[in-house]
């Protein structure tokens, strides 16, 4: 029986037919993972999701990849798409000082309502929110829309919606959003000390490639080196108000 599975059913006022019905799977098979399989890693992140709460908690025994590796290295999930909506939302939250975000687009948190009131939140706070996107007349977002396979246009059109909305971020000057026209080798979503480094891999969109968490522990560290890549790219990027 996997106990900790019912108890974060009940504890979200959920049954079994509405994890199925969530889920678009058969209430049996729900119903078989109660009893104590444990289901695929795609529906182990998706119950996650919903139940909002770690993957590690439901199935301890199946999420040896979420444990640290090193004092460093906090995790590493195969995908993008693998990384629960929760664990962005946790992982901005726990920003006390700065939120750092460098990206092409970043369509795919720009779209997550949720995500941006959180980010406008957190500035409004006083908490620095520093937003770096590509610059959509760039050879170089061009360029990465080629690689993708999805074509220099579409590429650029998905950072034009992405500067719409994360426009709603704005507000305090706290925050402040800038374009960049550098070649990127990874996305970096930085709170605090804590790094969400989404690598990038020729040929293969951003939210099909890996992501590791990172916490940085000492300056010569790996962190360090990614945060200080942020830093290089935001002295040479453009402010967005100065933009448009």
């Amino acid at each position: 029986m996997n106990d900790n599975l019912r108890h974060a059913l009940a504890n979200a006022r959920l049954q079994p037919a509405d994890v199925a019905a969530r889920l678009a799977v058969d209430p049996k098979t729900v119903h078989r993972w109660l009893k104590g399989r444990i289901p695929y890693p795609r529906h182990r992140w998706a119950i996650a999701d919903l139940l909002h709460v770690d993957e590690a908690d439901l199935w301890p025994e199946a999420t040896q990849y979420h444990r640290a590796i090193s004092d460093e290295v906090q995790a590493v999930y195969p995908h993008r798409w693998a990384v629960p909506q929760n664990t962005w939302r946790r992982h901005f939250e726990s920003a006390t000082r700065e939120i750092g975000i460098l990206t092409y687009s970043g369509l795919f948190l720009a779209e997550d309502t949720g995500i941006i009131r959180l980010l406008a939140t957190q500035a409004q706070a006083g908490i620095n929110v520093r937003i770096l996107l590509g610059d959509p007349d760039a050879q170089e977002v061009a360029t990465r829309g080629i690689d993708e396979a999805i074509g220099a246009p579409v590429m650029s059109a998905r950072v034009r919606n992405a500067l719409t909305l994360f426009r709603a971020v704005l507000g305090s000057d706290k925050a402040e959003i800038r374009l960049h026209g550098t070649v990127l080798y990874n996305s970096i979503y930085r709170a605090d000390d804590n790094v969400l480094i989404n690598t990038h891999a020729y040929g293969t969109p951003a939210a099909q490639a890996p992501v590791i968490h990172l916490r940085a522990t000492e300056q010569q560290a790996a962190a360090a080196t990614y945060l200080a890549s942020f830093e290089r790219v935001w002295a040479t990027a453009t402010s967005y108000t100065d933009a448009v």
